[in-house]
Formats: structure tokens, sequence, C-alpha cells
């Protein structure tokens, strides 16, 4: 029989505020200035603040150095959180005005104003910007190309078939399958691409344009000059034997080819010196921006950190929008209030988000102080829960804050998660991280011998020598996440 009950029950909920916020702190420097820049363009109460305050800022920091205060960058934004309206998030990008105005990268904004006024050059130029970038690998086949005198069908298959390589040198598709992609009248035949491909091959360094691994190394062995010692008992093994060597399998190698062990020694040596990726000596175009949140600095033997000012865009409540939707009639219960609304809580939680990553951010480089005096060597254990004990924070907060977040500091840009090494044991019962190990591995392997390489097992020992515990499958993954090949494959004769 159906009946009325009434139940009394506790749910936790997120208010919009609370979950705008939320979603603030976890987000990029370039994914946030994304979302404020959406923000600006579509809610009528949002304004680019225009208002030119860097000349203000910079003669009163310059003014402070006099006295013995913090250098210009510093200063600014150090003065940024007293002096910010409680309704504007400050930047020094957006100061122009304008929606195609997006904040410009760290190195411009920052690095070349500040080694401008070190110089004393009035015009802000930086000799490292004339310096022209490393050619990509189509780029350098392509001025390559043009030195060739071919028409106009010929050099457009070359082009197509240098467009054709992957990053790695490599032509990945079949020449079939590039025939029937090309429309060209009279149609491309497999003969055509194949002289194309000829011609790519032989335009830049040996191995590019190769369709396989063999390819590739044949094309680098037959390059090689004809009295280079081992060259044709190379040339088999790469033509015939790569699985037998890649399974050292030396016995058998010496019986299908019938040489001696000396010159089969002579030409697996030579055959490792080959370069698998012809493609990765060339520059490329990687879609790589990293925007740094903060900024780390030694002033007075004492560690500064600022929010970078590139990634703060500029913003405020159109006042007289504000003040206008005010005053009519009806106001509060208008679709406007709530974009209103949304604005203040957007500006509020904006501020929010980045005093919350300086916060973390100082509270990272107190603990791993010693990093930026020493390097990776003077890494401590650290996790999440030790700074959110320190300041007060759920743990879940400390990993939003420091997710897709970098930290610029003297010796290079940091993810925040960087400064967060698993802890090791030691023999004396203390602890040391995993940054640190890595850090000895890589000293040690610098200064091997390389005609006796250390071992996984050895370098496993050294550790212990030094009282860091560690099994060799260990050492062999922190070699691993180093790109450093086994002992075998960094002998050289």
């Amino acid at each position: 029989m159906p009946s009325i009950e009434l139940r009394t029950r506790q749910s936790l909920a997120l208010t919009p505020r609370l979950q705008q916020s939320v979603r603030l702190l976890q987000l990029s420097s370039l994914e946030f200035q994304q979302e404020l820049r959406t923000a600006l363009d579509t809610n009528p109460f949002l304004e680019y603040d225009s208002s030119d305050t860097e000349d203000v800022a910079l003669a009163t920091a310059t003014s402070g150095e006099e006295q013995g205060a913090l250098p210009a960058t510093d200063a600014v934004a150090a003065a940024e959180p007293d002096s910010m309206p409680a309704e504007a998030v400050t930047s020094e990008t957006l100061d122009s005005g304008g929606p195609d105005d997006m904040p410009g990268d760290f190195s411009g904004d920052y690095s070349s104003r500040s080694s401008a006024r070190q110089n004393g050059d009035s015009d802000g130029s930086d000799p490292a910007e004339w310096a022209r970038s490393q050619p990509t690998l189509r780029e350098q086949l392509h001025d390559a190309l043009r030195l060739y005198r071919l028409d106009d069908r010929d050099r457009a298959v070359a082009r197509f078939i240098i467009e054709a390589l992957d990053d790695d040198g490599y032509l990945r598709q079949d020449l079939a399958d590039l025939a029937d992609s090309v429309e060209l009248e009279p149609e491309l035949t497999e003969e055509e691409l194949l002289v194309a491909l000829r011609l790519v091959q032989s335009l830049d360094r040996p191995g590019l344009g190769a369709r396989s691994l063999s390819e590739c190394l044949l094309l680098q062995v037959n390059a090689l000059p004809a009295d280079t010692p081992g060259r044709d008992v190379a040339r088999q093994i790469v033509e015939h034997h790569l699985e037998r060597l890649a399974r050292r399998e030396q016995a058998e190698l010496q019986k299908q080819i019938g040489c001696s062990a000396e010159e089969l020694r002579v030409a697996c040596a030579l055959v490792r010196k080959l370069d698998p990726k012809p493609g990765n000596c060339y520059g490329r175009t990687e879609d790589n921006y990293v925007v740094p949140d903060v900024i780390v600095r030694q002033v007075r033997n004492k560690w500064v950190v600022t929010i970078n000012p590139a990634v703060q865009p500029r913003a405020r409540i159109h006042r007289m929008y504000a003040e206008l939707f005010a005053q009519s009639a009806g106001a509060s219960r208008s679709p406007l209030a709530q974009q209103l609304q949304e604005a203040r809580w957007l500006i509020r939680n904006a501020q929010q988000r980045f005093d919350t990553i300086q916060r973390v951010a100082e509270c990272i480089v107190a603990h791993q102080k010693a990093f930026f005096q020493y390097g990776e060597i003077a890494l401590k254990p650290m996790v999440l829960r030790d700074v959110a004990d320190e300041l007060g924070l759920h743990e879940s907060t400390i990993s939003r804050a420091t997710g897709n977040k970098y930290m610029a500091t003297p010796r290079g840009i940091f993810e925040f998660k960087h400064f967060f090494p698993r802890e090791l044991g030691t023999e004396s019962g203390g602890t040391c991280s995993a940054a640190a190990v890595r850090a000895l591995l890589k000293e040690m392997i610098a200064a091997e011998n390389t005609r006796d390489p250390l071992s996984d097992v050895t370098l496993a020992k050294m550790l212990a020598d030094q009282g860091v515990l560690v099994a060799r499958r260990t050492v062999a993954k922190y070699r691993h996440l180093m790109k450093v090949p086994p002992a075998e494959l960094r002998r050289q004769v």
C-alpha cells in the first residue's frame, strides 16, 4: 500500500563557484588562458584591462633596486597580489587589449626583456633572436632538391616523396598506395616514384627515405668508403642477418657469412655505429609549448618565487555595464544577472588559482632548496601529503595545483611533479630520492671506460658501496628511463 515517509540525510555538494574554482586550478597555463579568453568573448560584463601599468611598475622596481629591493621583474610580480583590485586579474601581455592578443611565450616576455635591461640595450632586442633555428628534415631536403635541374613533373613527385617521410626519415607507405593518392596527368606510376625515391635518398644524409631498417642501414653502409674495415661483412649482416645480430647469435652469423671471428667483430661494431633513425638529426616542428607558471630566482642568497606575468591575462568587470544593469528594473530576475555573477566568480577564482599555485611553489622550493644549489643529486623524497599538511589543504588540491604546472629555475624549466621523487632506502637506514639515484647512475655511466662499460650488476654494486640499496632490475629501469643503452651497446672498439 503506498505511503508517504519523511527522511533526513546529509550530502556533500559543490556549489557552482567551487566547481569552477576546482576546474580552473587543474588547467595548465595555456588552457587557463583559453578559458579566460572564451569568457571575455562571451560574457558582456568582462572586458580587457587596457590600462598600461607596466611602466609605473618598472619605475617603482627601478627605484627599489637602488635601495636594495628585488629586481624589476620580481618587483612587478611581488607587488601584484597586494595592489591588485578584487575584480581584476592582471597580465603584461594583454595590456594593448583585443580578442586576438594572446600572451607571448616565456622566452620572449621574460628572458629577452631581462637580458636587454642588463645589457643596457634600449631597443629590447635579444641577439639570440637573430640565430636561425635548426632546419627540419623536410626543409633541408626541399632546399637540397632546388639544386637539381628537373622538370615540373619530376620535381613535384620528389616533393611528394619528401612530404611522405616521417620524422625518423622513413617512407612507411607502399609506393602503390602513394601512386593512387596522387592526381597527375598522365597517372603516376610506381617506376616514377621509385626513381624519385632514389633521388630523395641521395639528397642528404645516407639512410633517409628508406622503407625498412635493413634498407636504412644498407644505404649507410654503401655510402662508406670502399676501404672501410668490415664494410663487406657489414653489408651482408644488415641485408640478410639483422635478426641474428639482434639475438647475438655470433656463431651462427660467422657460419652463414663465412668470415673469421675478428672480421665479424669489426663488422658488428661498424653496424652498431650506424644511425637507425637518421631523421632525428634535424630540427622538429613540435607543438610543444610550455609556459612556466612561476619563476624562481635567487635574490640575496634567498630563493624567491613569483608568478610569471605572462600567464596572468588582464581582465576586469565592465563597470559601466554593471552599473547600468544594477539600475535597471527587475535586474535580479534577468538572465544577465547570472552572467554578472559568473564574471565575478571567474575573476575571484582566477586570483585564488594564482595564490594557490604560488603557495605550493614556495613550499616546494623550501623543501627542495638543495636542488637549486647542487642539482638533481640533491633532490629529496617528497610526496603530495607533505605539502598538503604544511599548507593546510587537501591532498587532491595539491594534486590539481601541481598537474601541468611548470617552474622556471636557473637550472631549467621543470614540471611541479618533478620535485616529488619516490623514496628509496639506504644502508644506514635513511632515505634518498629516486631522482638522486638516477643522477648518480648518470655520473657513473659518464665516467665509465667505453671499452669496458659498466653492467647493471656492477652499477648496483657501486650504488651499494655508496649506501644506496637498489636491485639490478631497478638500475635497468632507471637506465631505460634515461635512454641509456645496455653495456653491450655502449661498448666501443
